[in-house]
């Protein structure tokens, strides 16, 4: 199948293929899951503030130490912006980062009783938080499923199995939405992840070769 061949589905034949997909990356990889350490819902939600722009294996490396210092709401709201800065900084973007962190953390302490909150409507309302940190955080720590999660990994493979012709990681949720399952949306993001990894991994993507197979299905299978 080629791109020009794939925008013209049927919907029902891009869904039927969709599945299919699945199928192959539920058994390919059963037990798949997030893969950034945290021991609450509040470091749950840094790390995943943390990560936007960095690798979850370089955030596990910064919260190994941040987090046995700051453990609660009000560790995170009463941190020093400067200090907090530095503890943060091989994570990237550590200016912004630590802002969104303080200031939700502040947030939390003063709208929400220092609780995360279980809705995605309320979520937004934290600093630095899309939707993609949303649904993250919300599935994680409350099992509550309002969208599927798109990051980096999830909107390249979205593309290139053309699953969506869309670059605006809302639009693409909406077109990845429509395709699968509520009840494998959570599932779905981690899957796609590890996938994902290994198909960018040089020194893995043979042993990846005989766990899951996509080129008959995408357009553009980075295998």
């Amino acid at each position: 199948m080629t791109f020009s061949e794939a925008k013209k589905e049927t919907f029902g034949a891009r869904q039927k293929r969709a599945f299919e997909i699945l199928r192959r990356l539920k058994k390919a990889y059963p037990k798949a899951k997030i893969a950034l350490k945290y021991g609450n819902n509040i470091q749950l939600l840094v790390a995943v503030i943390l990560s936007a722009q960095c690798t979850d294996k370089k955030v596990n490396e910064v919260t190994a130490l941040l987090f046995k210092k700051y453990k609660t709401v009000n560790d995170f709201a009463n941190a020093n912006q400067k200090t907090f800065e530095q503890e943060i900084k091989s994570a990237g973007f550590y200016r912004a980062k630590a802002k969104s962190i303080i200031t939700s953390a502040k947030i939390l302490k003063k709208d929400f009783s220092g609780r995360i909150p279980k809705t995605m409507e309320e979520m937004l309302k934290l600093r630095g938080v899309a939707r993609k940190t949303a649904n993250i955080v919300l599935g994680n720590a409350y099992c509550v499923v309002e969208g599927i999660a798109v990051d980096t990994h999830v909107r390249q493979f979205a593309n290139y199995c053309a699953l969506s012709f869309e670059h605006d990681p809302k639009k693409i949720e909406q077109d990845l939405m429509k395709l699968f399952f509520k009840k494998d949306w959570f599932s779905l993001t981690y899957k796609i992840i590890d996938f994902n990894r290994e198909m960018r991994s040089k020194s893995s993507r043979e042993s990846a070769k005989s766990k899951i197979v996509l080129q008959d299905l995408c357009p553009a299978s980075p295998i």
